[in-house]
Parts: structure tokens; sequence; C-alpha cells
């Protein structure tokens, strides 16, 4: 596959069709505030994709709607190449969180490749009494109804993964979304909420700080950056693995030629060294897989989340 991806992106940029990609500055769109993991993602991205793609490349933030707002703006530009998306499984689980969206995640997008990925962490405000998810959960289930979570919105990862926690445990805590993965620890930070999911990027420094503690990961197996920390399974839940993709969009009429040198440059720069040092650093690992595999994942993702919707009944706000 790097074969491949190495002989796209060098006929690509190095034929003249350099020349046809725009001029303007391409923006890697986020659905969130700065600072939270899909945003730390796309601005670990963009230098070294401007210097792959010999363009500026920009973050552009824009929050709100459970990531909606930015899937929207993304889906209905010009499919030239300069306006991607990123995010994570959020834009497939919309499809069925959200009534009349107006757009269709698997008609107005074109997957071009997942950057990096890494599991959620949960965690808990540093005076919550619950060391671990032993002593979390029977604190949830002595209160039900009483304690509460933040997310970066409805739909995101975080959302679903505590309701897929809930799901599997049979726990009741009340949903409150933020429009980010900043404001949502904020949250938790102040104890004006009890828990959350996040990623590992995103609640480093204040867990070393001893502000948040962590109780699991969401991986299969233990975080280099948190060897500490059980996995879900080991820390008696079962099914509750979720792996955070960070994944880069195009609108769906972009041409194939495109598509395909994004693609290689996105996994290009993720296999990059000093990138994959980056990443480890945050708790990631460098993915960069093809259009069709990302397509593929795409429309698995659409499916699983859709039946965690229907089982647990979340929905949007």
């Amino acid at each position: 596959m790097r074969g491949f991806i190495f002989c796209a992106l060098v006929v690509f940029f190095s034929s003249g069709n350099a020349q046809q990609y725009p001029i303007h500055p391409v923006k890697l769109v986020v659905g969130f505030t700065p600072g939270g993991g899909v945003d730390i993602a796309a601005r670990t991205l963009a230098p070294k994709l401007s210097e792959l793609i010999g363009q500026p490349v920009i973050v552009d933030n824009k929050p709100g709607a459970g990531t909606n707002i930015a899937n929207d703006f993304v889906a209905k530009s010009a499919p030239d190449g300069t306006t991607l998306l990123v995010n994570t499984a959020a834009v497939a689980i919309n499809m069925s969180l959200y009534k009349n969206l107006p757009f269709d995640t698997l008609r107005d997008f074109t997957a071009v490749s997942i950057f990096s990925e890494s599991p959620n962490i949960l965690v808990v405000n540093a005076k919550l009494a619950a060391a671990n998810m032993k002593e979390f959960l029977a604190l949830a289930r002595a209160n039900p109804g009483k304690l509460n979570y933040s997310s970066a919105g409805s739909g995101t990862t975080q959302h679903l993964s505590a309701e897929l926690l809930k799901l599997r445990t049979g726990i009741s805590m009340a949903h409150i979304p933020y429009k980010g993965t900043a404001p949502s620890l904020t949250a938790l930070i102040a104890g004006e909420v009890d828990m959350t999911f996040a990623n590992i990027p995103a609640i480093l420094q204040y867990v070393k700080a001893g502000r948040l503690r962590p109780l699991a990961s969401t991986g299969t197996k233990r975080a280099e950056l948190m060897p500490d920390v059980p996995a879900m399974k080991e820390a008696g839940v079962a099914g509750v693995e979720v792996t955070v993709w960070y994944g880069v969009l195009a609108p769906s009429a972009t041409p194939k030629p495109m598509v395909a040198a994004l693609s290689a440059a996105v996994a290009k720069a993720a296999h990059d060294p000093d990138m994959k040092k980056r990443l480890a650093e945050q708790g990631a690992e460098p993915v960069g897989n093809t259009p069709e595999e990302f397509g593929k994942l795409l429309r698995e993702e659409v499916a699983r989340w859709a039946e965690v919707v229907k089982v647990s009944g979340a929905t949007a706000n």
C-alpha cells in the first residue's frame, strides 16, 4: 500500500497536475473548538500536508451542532480540493442521531484518508469519590441519574462512548453537551460535571497536573502514554472498545485523481518519522489508508453507530 501511496503522490504532484491544484490556501475544517483532539490532529497534520502539496494549509474551526455545521459547510463547498473536513466517527454517527440533516455522509462526502487514531479515556474530576472503574460504577449505581457527563457535542464519539458504557453496565447518567472538547473538559475540571470521555492529547496535561483522574481506556490495550490506565475490558467492562479515528474527507464531486493525491499526501505525512514521533507523544498512531479503505470503514461506522443509537435511545439536543 505504501508503494501505491508514494507513486500516487509523485505522479500527481510531479507531472503537471500540481498546476491544476488551486493557488488558494487549503482549509481543514474542524467541527470543534480549538484545543480538542480533532483540532490537535488537524493542526498536527496541516504543516506537513502544506509542505507536501505546495500550498498553505490552515485549520478552520466551525464548532456546533455535533459537528454538523462543519460537515454541512464542507459538503456544500466547491469540490476543488481546497476545503476538506477533518472529523471523527461523529460524521457517521450523525446519520442516525439527527433527523432531517442537510447532508448525507455517504452521498455528499468522499473519503480521503484516516490520518491517525487513538483511544478515548474515561476521566473524572479529581475530587470524585472513585479511584477506579469498580468504584465509579458502584457510585453511579448507588446514585442513579445523579451523575452527569460532558461531551464535545451530541453525536460525538465522546457522547456515544458514554451511552455505550451506560448500555453495557446499566448505569444512569445525564448527558451535558458542549461545543467542543476544551469547554467539555473545562466543565469537568470545574466540577460542573462528573466525568467525560476524551482522547489522550486533550487530557494529558490535566492528568499530569492532577486535575483529572483517568479510570479506563476504550482501546483494546493500554495506551503507551498511560500505561497505568487499564483498558475497559481489563477494568471489568466488556463491549466498550471505541477507537477514535481522525479522518480527512472531501466533497463528493472532488475529482478522483485529486482525492488519490490528497490521500497519498495525508498518508505520507502520517508516516513521516518526525510525525510518527509527534503522534506517539500524543498517544496516537499513524494510519494513512487509501480512499477505498477509508470509504469501507465509513460505511461500516454508519451501520455500527446506527445500532448503538437505536438500542441506547440516544438523541441529539
